[in-house]
C-alpha cells in the first residue's frame, strides 16, 4: 500500500468524523392535520487516488425539503427546495426550488426550479458507489478529461431556466410528462417530452423510458459540466433507457444524442452510451458501469472526441443510515481507486 493510498483513507475517515458530528442520523418529518414538512438528505466524505500517487479529498452531500398542504381530498399544494455540492460547484445557491399541485387521480404540475420531465422520468444506469456516476461525476472533479465529455445517458437541459413541468400518474405502468421553460438568458426556450413504462410485479422486473428535448437558440450554454458552452441555432436531444431486474440481479443501459444545428465555437454535441449491472446480497452491493462519450460525432470539420469510462464499486450498508464504499475505475488515460462513508438523513 502506497504512503498516498495510507493518507487518503485517514482523509476519508477524518471526513466521515466531521460528517458524522455535524449531521444527523434521522430525517426531521412533522405533520400536523393538513401540513406537512420533511427534511432529508445525504453527506459523503471520502478520498480518491489517481495513478497511484496523487490522493485527493472528495465529498458530496444533498438536502432536500418538501412543505405539503393538503387542500381538498387526494389534491395537494406543495413547495419544493434543495441545494447541494453539484450546484455550488456551478456558484449557484439551489439544485431545484418550485412549487407544486398533485391529484392522486391526475398527475402533477411543477412550476420553477427544477429538472425537466425527461431527466425525471429517465433511466440511470445502476451504480452502487458514492462517484455520482449518474450526475455529474465526482471523479472528473479531480481528473481532467483531454476534451469534452459527455458523461449523462439521461437528457439535461439545466435547471436555471423557470420551467413548467405536467406529469401524469403512473396507469397500468405507463406515466409520460411534458415540460416547457424560458425566461432566462441562455436560451430562448426549451420543450421536452418523456414516456416511462414500468412493470413492477413479476419475476422479472423492467423499467423502460424515451426522452425527447428542443432548445432553441442556446447561447453561451452548459449542461454538462466536461463540455463547451454551446452557441447554435438550435439544440435536439433524444434519450432512452432499460432496467432489468431478476431477484438481485439489475442490468440496465441507456443512450442520450445531442445533435447543434450550426454551432458556433468548440463542438460540445455527441452521443454517450452506457451499461452496467449491480448485484444485492445481504448488506453488500457490488456493481460495474462503463460509459462511452463521442464528441463532435456529428461535425465532420472538427476531430471528435472519445472517452472510455468504466467504474467497479462494492457498498457495505452498515445500517439504516450509515454505508461504507469503495471504487476501482479507468477513464481513457487515468485509472483511480476511492473510498469513503455515507451518511443518510
Amino acid at each position: 500500500m502506497s504512503l498516498s493510498y495510507r493518507y487518503g483513507i485517514k482523509i476519508c475517515a477524518a471526513s466521515v468524523m466531521m460528517l458524522s458530528a455535524t449531521a444527523s442520523a434521522h430525517a426531521i418529518q412533522y405533520n400536523n392535520g393538513r401540513f406537512a414538512l420533511k427534511l432529508n438528505g445525504y453527506a459523503t466524505g471520502g478520498a480518491l487516488e489517481q495513478k497511484l500517487n496523487t490522493t485527493d479529498v472528495i465529498g458530496d452531500w444533498r438536502l432536500r425539503t418538501q412543505m405539503n398542504y393538503a387542500i381538498a381530498s387526494g389534491q395537494t399544494l406543495g413547495l419544493v427546495y434543495a441545494i447541494d455540492a453539484a450546484a455550488i460547484d456551478e456558484d449557484k445557491f439551489m439544485r431545484e426550488a418550485f412549487g407544486l399541485w398533485e391529484h392522486r387521480n391526475y398527475g402533477r404540475v411543477e412550476l420553477g426550479f427544477t429538472d425537466s420531465v425527461a431527466r425525471k422520468l429517465g433511466v440511470g444506469l445502476p451504480d452502487v458507489g458514492g462517484l455520482r456516476v449518474n450526475d455529474k461525476p465526482l471523479f472528473y472533479k479531480v481528473i481532467e478529461p483531454k476534451g469534452p465529455v459527455i458523461s449523462d445517458t439521461t437528457i439535461t437541459t439545466g435547471r436555471s431556466a423557470l420551467r413548467t413541468n405536467i406529469v401524469s400518474v403512473p396507469k397500468r405502468g405507463i406515466q409520460y410528462g411534458l415540460s416547457v421553460a424560458g425566461i432566462t438568458d441562455d436560451y430562448d426556450y426549451a420543450i421536452d417530452a418523456a414516456l416511462k413504462i414500468r412493470q413492477p410485479d413479476g419475476k422479472i422486473k423492467t423499467a423502460f423510458s424515451f426522452g425527447a428535448s428542443f432548445m432553441d437558440k442556446p447561447d453561451n450554454y452548459r449542461t454538462d459540466s466536461f463540455s463547451p458552452l454551446v452557441t447554435a441555432d438550435w439544440r435536439a436531444q433524444l434519450s432512452g433507457g432499460m432496467n432489468l431486474q431478476y431477484n438481485s440481479w439489475v442490468w440496465g443501459a441507456s443512450a442520450r444524442l445531442i445533435y447543434d444545428e450550426n454551432p458556433i465555437g468548440p463542438v460540445s454535441d455527441g452521443l454517450a452510451l452506457g451499461t452496467g449491472v449491480s448485484y444485492d446480497i445481504l448488506n453488500y452491493s457490488i456493481s460495474l458501469t462503463y460509459i462511452f462519450s463521442d464528441t463532435g460525432v456529428w461535425n465532420r470539420d472538427a476531430k471528435d472526441y472519445m472517452d472510455h469510462t468504466a467504474v467497479a464499486s462494492f457498498r457495505y450498508k452498515y445500517s439504516q443510515y450509515i454505508d461504507g464504499w469503495m471504487s476501482l475505475g479507468i477513464t481513457t488515460e487515468t485509472p483511480f481507486a476511492s473510498v469513503g462513508l455515507r451518511l443518510v438523513f
